[in-house]
């Protein structure tokens, strides 16, 4: 059994392996005051209650791009389950060629995603990931990682419109009816909703035209199902690519 845990900026993805197969998922807050025992505590409840004992695990695996919260998940895989969890960096054997002008800017979660990505879809391919940002990773025919685009995220942009202009409500992330908006929370709806579908098919079609290739694309991330039904570049969702690129790096480091 492998324990994938995926640290994000809003939330924790993780999620439990039984060989190849991913047995149970769950997410949590993102919080820096957490231990590694609540950690602990609150991840083994949610298996247990599925009817899984977290205690059975014999590996774990960390991505993350909060690092103030990576060595309370190290501390909890070393004092509950006894073992060094492999923590996804650059510098491991990721059996992918990163192509970024310094490689250790590339973050671990779009690390995982280039390895999953590439393993079920080789290339050329685009990774969009709908998180806290809208990122966009591009791997090439041969396995490269060549780099990609970082854009605010859905709920990232929702946030700051309402934070920054005192008269603008926060509104539920949903398409209205139409794009032109009749009142204001329609129109921030359809500014931002409407607007994340061009943002991403606008990139996607630029960065095939770079590539001049078609280029093939999937989606992942937990907020990829708000739009993916919208979108004209993309026609396919991985819900759980980056728990298995986890899978695979630690078999590959672990041979």
């Amino acid at each position: 059994m492998l324990l994938a845990i995926d640290i994000g900026n809003t939330q924790i993805a993780a999620g439990l392996f039984d060989r190849d197969e991913l047995k149970t998922h769950w997410r949590l807050s993102s919080s820096l005051e957490r231990t590694e025992d609540e950690s602990w505590i609150l991840m083994s409840s949610i298996c247990a209650a599925r009817g899984f004992d977290l205690k059975r695990s014999t590996g774990v695996a960390v991505s993350s791009v909060v690092p103030d919260m990576t060595p309370t998940f190290d501390k909890m895989a070393r004092k509950y389950l006894d073992v060094e969890p492999v923590v996804v960096r650059h510098t491991l054997d990721l059996g992918l060629e990163i192509g970024y002008e310094n490689p250790a800017e590339v973050g671990a979660d779009r690390l995982c995603n280039a390895v999953a990505g590439y393993a079920k879809y080789g290339g050329p391919l685009i990774i969009v990931d709908f998180g806290t940002a809208t990122t966009f990773d591009v791997i090439s025919a041969t396995g490269e990682y060549l780099g990609g685009i970082i854009a605010p995220g859905i709920e990232m942009s929702s946030a700051i419109l309402h934070r920054r202009a005192a008269r603008l409500p926060r509104v539920e992330l949903d398409f209205p009816e139409h794009v032109i908006g009749r009142s204001t929370e329609r129109s921030i709806q359809s500014g931002i909703m409407y607007g994340a579908v061009e943002i991403v098919d606008g990139f996607v079609r630029r960065i095939r035209e770079e590539m001049a290739s078609q280029v093939e694309s999937v989606a992942t991330g937990g907020l990829a199902g708000l739009i993916l039904s919208r979108l004209r570049t993309v026609d396919r969702q991985e819900a759980f690519l980056t728990l298995e690129g986890l899978r695979l790096i630690y078999r590959r480091v672990k041979k």
